[in-house]
């Protein structure tokens, strides 16, 4: 895969791991920081990877931008599941390239893009949304990320039914994912999975109860904490600051009657 740098890409310029900017590259094009500002001319043609300085004369790195990067960074009016979520989500699901996955509740499109990122290039995500202002903030988010060839993004309600059928994954972020296990279960093929992240604890009674009386095994409902380290030599000891309780994940497969 080329690693050149050319005008209309996306670039995050890294500054240190609290401070970096995701741009756009266009000729005679400045992005302004505290640090003084950085001329985008001056990367077209070279390496992700190579440092630049500001006028000031601090140096940035110009980094090809992850869909990690993309999701902290995306244009976005709800709520997005962090990537230490979405991480465990996409791995207790199972998809590979080439999965059909359903999920509900596109939001911004953070969750969606992970998932596309995994199923393409012959795999689909079958995005479902009840806002219709949302579906046009997640289509632009996942253009400019380069995954909206594998995503179908639909204006309906999920606890009204699912279209798609035999199905491997089923994934949920949304307020009644209960009322969804049903038409999950009608949508899955034998084995498939169910994963749904919610806030509150009497959400995952509910879908856990739901789950039950459809006919789910391998019901399991966690959380994940995630605490950074801070590295200097005698002085290593783990970060003040951690980001602690999200939401919970519940997982389960569907078993055939």
């Amino acid at each position: 895969m080329e690693n050149i740098i050319r005008e209309g890409d996306d670039v995050l310029l890294y500054l240190d791991k609290r401070r970096s900017y995701l741009v756009r590259i266009e000729r005679q094009k400045r992005i302004h920081t505290h640090k003084g500002f950085i001329d985008l001319t001056g990367l077209i043609g070279r390496e992700f990877g190579t440092r630049i300085h500001s006028n000031k004369g601090v140096e940035f790195i110009a980094f090809k931008p992850t869909i990690r990067d993309y999701i902290f960074k995306i244009s976005r009016r709800t709520q997005i599941i962090y990537p230490k979520d979405i991480s465990l989500i996409v791995f207790f699901s199972g998809i590979e390239p080439g999965s059909r996955v359903v999920e509900g509740g596109t939001g911004a499109g953070a969750l969606t893009a992970a998932l596309a990122s995994y199923v393409r290039p012959s795999g689909k995500v079958y995005s479902y949304e009840i806002r219709r202002e949302f579906l046009e903030v997640a289509a632009e988010n996942l253009r400019r990320i380069g995954m909206i060839d594998y995503v179908e993004l639909k204006n309906r309600d999920l606890t009204e039914g699912i279209e798609e059928r035999d199905v491997d994954a089923v994934i949920l972020d949304m307020a009644t994912p209960w009322l969804v296990v049903p038409h999950a279960y009608e949508a899955l093929r034998g084995s498939g999975a169910f994963v749904s992240f919610s806030p509150t604890v009497d959400q995952v009674v509910k879908t856990v109860e739901a789950l039950r009386q459809y006919g789910f095994a391998g019901i399991e409902t966690f959380e994940s904490m995630f605490r950074g380290m801070q590295i200097e030599r005698g002085r290593t000891r783990p970060e003040t600051l951690m980001t602690g309780h999200t939401g919970y994940i519940t997982v389960a497969r569907k078993a055939l009657k």
